[in-house]
């Protein structure tokens, strides 16, 4: 009896060892909420003062402070480290909220972030500012970009879309409130067309208008056309849309100024514009040119899109540059534009120099990571705008029929804009499923 209880003592171990196994693997969610966060927490709990005093992350204590511990506490005087204010784990990490004594700034953190990354044994540390005087030690267990799962509260609302997953395991939101003009930036199948294809699915359930720019002969934004205000695949079409929305930018200029107001979103709501989102998918097919003849509508092209990305935000029309490469190489205005798209997110490139034109300009500590992306991660990026911060992402894959579907269920949001009417996109009727005929065959007899 003895041999047999032994036996199933052993088996279970081992059957209850290799589940952990399975699960650290197939199921990291479920390893880290049983496993991963009793010992991280642990861990971080017994030797986070040591692990901030020896990478460097304490301060002197006030004199006031020091005069108690010497002569009424009778004990040494140790340097401060961060107070701990809370912590709380999720089902991908740790979240630690730390009030920042005087003489340390989040700055300080950030830099030392790889250090605590291996000294509490985590996938990845970053560093949030949360107000003033306060940080978010925002600690990741595992790799949540390797099976990408959107957190559950993430939805489109406003003009907020999420597209992605931070590596924090947060979602990365495109808000045009916020960040009006973006560049995105991609080699071939680095995962750029999947990353739009979720911006679409997303803004197609919002209240806005939205514009495709595809001189691709439509190949990518033809599909969504149920959900288009004006699609255009070619050059010289372009030019005549872009002249159409900067006639547009300035009639709503006048509508604010008529009611002494500076944005858009100052007017009443009955008064309001419909926002509109442009889409373009391949940049640098608006700038080459072929003849000496071409010029002109280049200049016109060029000169539309940097007013629309320098003043446009005001009244509500957004700009989405896509492209493979965007430099100084293709021309006369090209740097300029670059400058006023404030959100940045790079996929995978070929060069490093691609990298540095996304990035260099906004947060060059983040052109490395970019340059690092490996080939057999479609989707992975690094997203960063004008405040400096970057973070690596990766999108959720989402099918060309996914972003389809989603434009045909929405097609009735489409705002009524007469400006715009003559750019419509043709949308044929469905055609009838097919399915067995209900006409019953009779016999011809001579």
């Amino acid at each position: 009896m003895t041999d047999v209880s032994m036996v199933l003592e052993t088996t279970g171990v081992l059957a209850g060892a290799g589940g952990l196994g399975y699960a650290k693997v197939r199921a990291p969610r479920v390893y880290w909420s049983l496993v991963g966060l009793p010992v991280t927490w642990g861990r971080f709990t017994f030797t986070y003062r040591s692990t901030m005093d020896v990478c460097g992350l304490t301060v002197q204590p006030s004199r006031m402070r020091a005069f108690l511990a010497r002569n009424v506490a009778r004990r040494e005087v140790l340097p401060v480290p961060p107070k701990v204010r809370r912590v709380r784990g999720t089902s991908t990490g740790l979240r630690v909220t730390l009030r920042l004594p005087a003489g340390l700034e989040p700055a300080d953190l950030m830099a030392a972030s790889e250090r605590l990354r291996h000294a509490w044994g985590v996938h990845s540390v970053t560093i949030a500012e949360t107000k003033p005087g306060y940080v978010e030690l925002r600690m990741t267990g595992y790799d949540v970009l390797r099976q990408v799962r959107m957190p559950r509260g993430a939805r489109s609302e406003g003009l907020a879309v999420p597209v992605a997953l931070r590596e924090d395991g947060t979602a990365f939101v495109r808000d045009y409130r916020q960040v009006p003009m973006a560049l995105t930036l991609g080699a071939n199948s680095s995962g750029k067309s999947v990353y739009q294809r979720n911006l679409i699915k997303g803004l197609a359930r919002l209240p806005v208008a939205l514009v495709g720019i595809d001189c691709k002969r439509g190949v990518e934004h033809s599909a969504y056309a149920p959900r288009l205000s004006a699609l255009v695949t070619t050059p010289d079409d372009s030019a005549a849309l872009l002249d159409v929305l900067v006639g547009e930018m300035e009639s709503r200029f006048d509508l604010l100024s008529a009611h002494g107001v500076s944005d858009m979103w100052d007017l009443p709501e009955r008064l309001r514009p419909v926002p509109v989102v442009v889409l373009v998918d391949e940049v640098a097919e608006l700038f080459l040119i072929s003849s000496k003849k071409d010029e002109e509508r280049r200049e016109r092209i060029v000169t539309a899109l940097i007013r629309l990305a320098q003043m446009a935000r005001a009244v509500g029309i957004y700009l989405e540059v896509c492209g493979q490469r965007f430099g100084s190489e293709l021309g006369k205005g090209a740097t300029m534009l670059r400058a006023q798209l404030t959100g940045r997110v790079v996929h995978r490139v070929n060069d490093k120099q691609t990298a540095e034109m996304g990035l260099a300009d906004v947060a060059p500590d983040a052109v490395a990571a970019a340059s690092l992306i490996p080939a057999e991660r479609p989707g992975t990026a690094v997203a960063a705008d004008s405040s400096g911060g970057w973070a690596k992402i990766r999108t959720p894959h989402t099918s060309r029929d996914e972003a389809k579907a989603a434009c045909r269920e929405f097609a009735h949001l489409v705002p009524d804009l007469p400006a715009l009417d003559r750019f419509r996109p043709h949308v044929p009727a469905d055609a009838p499923e097919t399915g067995p005929s209900l006409v019953k065959p009779r016999p011809v007899t001579e």
